[in-house]
């Protein structure tokens, strides 16, 4: 990758090792932890426990994008995320990622100081490559086939790898086009976004694939039904397969690692970091 440093904001992030980039969902109905953090004061809360804990990102949904998810109005996403994220600008020294497809909520969110904006959509829907190529902080590509809604009516690819790096090729000309420069873009493979099981862990295989794109590179796999389908798991109990996944991910060259469980992928990176020290290595 070209660039180790990604500007977000008023803040720099230091891409030489893979960053920790805490779920925050103050959403109703999210697969993992909805309902739990919709409270003003809980969703604090969880803020600084994450950031204790080692998180250099925090990201905020307020629309879910699990299968089946229902669509929120832009009213609603607004009320859920724009005081939250000006909570945490005010109390805390952390990069806040904003997890939104609508144009009007990046717009807001921008204003009250995201430092990048995560879009499962790629800057598709109406609006949204004019909101953020008026902005000058880094933007997350993600891929997914079909709609939250249907995405896991069976999909089809031709080579799942290789068609999620075509996507995001694609992507990457249309944000050069308005005016994005690559240097504020990151992509995300879409993990359990249109793509069977196999599918993913094709993807978790071949996930050093993606260096061919120059851009640093986020994984969110974490309590994910790939682990849970894999290991008849509830979601409570997909830590050790999201900490693998983890580990893998970073092996493979994923520059931030999107999770619920921050201290322990930490912890489990760090120990990766250690075997990773050039001087160790034989010689």
């Amino acid at each position: 990758m070209t660039n180790d440093i990604l500007q977000c904001g008023d803040k720099a992030l230091t891409l030489t090792s893979p960053q920790v980039m805490g779920i925050l969902n103050v959403t109703p109905d999210s697969f993992s932890d909805g309902g739990k953090f919709v409270s003003f004061d809980s969703a604090l809360s969880q803020v600084e426990q994450m950031i204790n804990d080692g998180a250099t990102i925090i990201d905020i949904g307020g629309e879910s994008t699990r299968p089946g998810a229902k669509a929120v109005t832009l009213e609603d996403e607004l009320e859920r995320v724009i005081p939250i994220l000006s909570a945490i600008k005010q109390r805390f020294d952390i990069v806040v990622s904003v997890d939104t497809s609508k144009a009007g909520v990046m717009n807001e969110a921008i204003k009250a100081g995201a430092g990048i904006i995560n879009d499962v959509r790629a800057l598709q829907n109406d609006g949204c490559l004019e909101v953020v190529a008026a902005a000058d902080i880094p933007i997350c590509l993600m891929h997914m086939q079909g709609m939250p809604r249907t995405m896991q009516k069976n999909p089809q690819y031709e080579d799942v790898t290789q068609d999620i790096i075509s996507f995001i090729g694609q992507r990457l000309n249309v944000c050069q086009q308005h005016g994005i420069d690559k240097s504020r873009l990151i992509v995300d493979p879409g993990f359990g976004f249109g793509k069977t099981l196999e599918q993913n862990y094709q993807l978790l295989n071949q996930l050093s694939d993606f260096e061919e794109l120059d851009l640093p590179l986020l994984v969110g796999i974490s309590r994910k039904s790939m682990i849970g389908n894999l290991l008849n798991a509830d979601v409570d109990e997909r830590l050790a397969g999201s900490l693998s996944a983890a580990i893998i991910s970073a092996q493979q060259g994923a520059k931030i690692i999107r999770v619920h469980d921050v201290k322990e992928t930490v912890d489990a990176l760090t120990v990766l970091q250690v075997t990773q020290r050039p001087e160790l290595a034989r010689g």
